[in-house]
């Protein structure tokens, strides 16, 4: 268990920290603030990972992402920003030390014992069977869905076709190849080795995992692929390169780029959207940083827009979505969302908790969510099915990008963890113990 003085430590430092950055903005001195968060969040990284030896420890992911990106967002480097409501200041704040909370509340759970994967020839045959049928089911919808839209957004010359290609409730399943590069990654682990139609199909599978996303122009799926099977790796064989690392992402830059002019985004009609300040800065550094800055300012603009909570409505999109209620009421999720600019509707993970419920909603969807992460990972040590790794690879993502996107009001998050945990039951099912518990009985 870890000591008390490591905890007060460690969260006492990070509130210190950010009254400084809320001083230094409330006086005008934006970089001091930004690069105090900036700083902080990357030293509690660094501390985290040194202290749990993991690259991916899923509340130094958070930190990189919650406080740093704040970090980056206070730094006013667009005219679309503006000062803060005290509100939004509180939330921010509130968020991190809730997220903390769930966290080390679970900490009388630690173990420092883990189960290592081995060769498992059964798990194996499955995980192959799991690979197979999400590239097939993939593919398939992927190609009804072409077909009846009548056009693929990679060769469409709208700005905008990606977010048009959807055929409601197929879509789901045409998305969900970007597991199998992670499930790729367990195969190889706990399989005895490959024979030529194992490597083919794998092969094909995982070329099907990254050709999709290329033709819907999703760059975030692409990313998201890569992403998940790079922590699942990390996790599975205890650690990578760095040097594979720089090679991973500079392999993925010219592709996010390609993708990106094939959404017909030139950088005049970016830099007209993002309104830099220094009109000068380089593409490449504009769109990243709005795409992390102005998830915070959609955050500022509801704080101060927003006239009454929905309770709840908001958080339970993907329940409507997903039963299809969605079209039988669909009062029920139609709602303002409050955006800097409309080009901009990217929000953070805790956009709807403050929609629904306030502050209270996001400190306790906050802690929630801490709460998970640490049961995900004392899951991670005790399971001997390969599949909860899935379950850590995905929350990590989600957390590595908690600026982002509403991740857990999100159909296809919810659709991705069902699927897994599908998978999870099919993966660890045992006939033998089965059989065994039926005859005690």
């Amino acid at each position: 268990m870890r000591r008390r003085n490591d905890i007060i430590m460690e969260y006492g430092t990070y509130m210190l920290v950010y009254f400084m950055s809320y001083i230094a903005s409330l006086a005008g001195f934006y970089y001091l603030a930004g690069v105090m968060l900036v700083l902080e969040a990357v030293y509690l990284y660094l501390h985290w990972v040194k202290e749990t030896q993991n690259l991916t420890e899923l509340r130094g992911l958070f930190t990189l992402a919650w406080v740093g990106g704040q970090g980056l967002a206070c730094l006013k480097l667009s005219r679309l920003q503006k000062d803060w409501d005290y509100r939004t200041w509180a939330c921010f704040f509130l968020i991190y030390i809730g997220f903390g909370i769930g966290y080390e509340w679970g900490q009388k759970y630690d173990s420092d014992e883990k189960k290592e994967l081995g060769k498992k020839p059964v798990l194996a045959e499955r995980l192959l069977v799991c690979i197979i049928g999400l590239a097939l089911t993939s593919m398939a919808c992927f190609l009804f869905e072409a077909a009846k839209l009548k056009f693929i957004p990679l060769f469409s010359k709208e700005p905008h076709a990606y977010s048009y290609f959807h055929v409601s409730g197929v879509h789901y399943f045409t998305v969900s190849c970007i597991l199998i590069p992670a499930i790729t990654v367990l195969y190889m682990k706990v399989s005895d080795g490959l024979g030529k139609k194992e490597k083919a199909a794998l092969i094909a599978a995982n070329v099907t995992a990254v050709v999709i996303p290329v033709l819907c122009v999703s760059r975030f799926q692409l990313l998201f692929a890569v992403g998940f099977a790079v922590v699942t790796y990390i996790m599975v064989y205890q650690g990578v390169r760095l040097r594979t690392l720089a090679g991973i992402g500079a392999a993925l830059i010219p592709i996010y780029v390609i993708l990106t002019m094939f959404r017909h985004h030139d950088i005049a009609y970016l830099n007209g959207i993002f309104e830099m300040k220094y009109e000068k800065m380089p593409i490449f550094i504009t769109q990243p940083y709005i795409y992390v800055a102005n998830n915070f300012e959609n955050f500022n603009c509801m704080v101060e827009q927003l006239t009454k909570h929905t309770y709840g409505v908001r958080m339970l999109f993907p329940f409507f979505a997903l039963t299809g209620l969605k079209f039988v009421f669909p009062k029920l999720t139609a709602s303002v969302v409050y955006l800097t600019k409309p080009e901009l509707t990217t929000l953070t993970m805790f956009y709807d908790a403050y929609y629904d419920f306030g502050m209270p909603g996001v400190f306790l969807f906050a802690a929630l969510v801490g709460a998970a992460a640490k049961w995900v990972m004392q899951l991670v040590k005790k399971s001997e099915n390969p599949v909860v790794y899935l379950f850590y690879g995905q929350l990590a993502i989600y957390l590595g990008l908690a600026f982002f996107t509403t991740w857990f009001s999100n159909p296809t998050t919810w659709f991705w963890l069902i699927l897994t945990g599908m998978m999870y039951l099919y993966v660890g099912y045992d006939r033998d113990k089965r059989g065994n518990v039926q005859r005690d009985e």
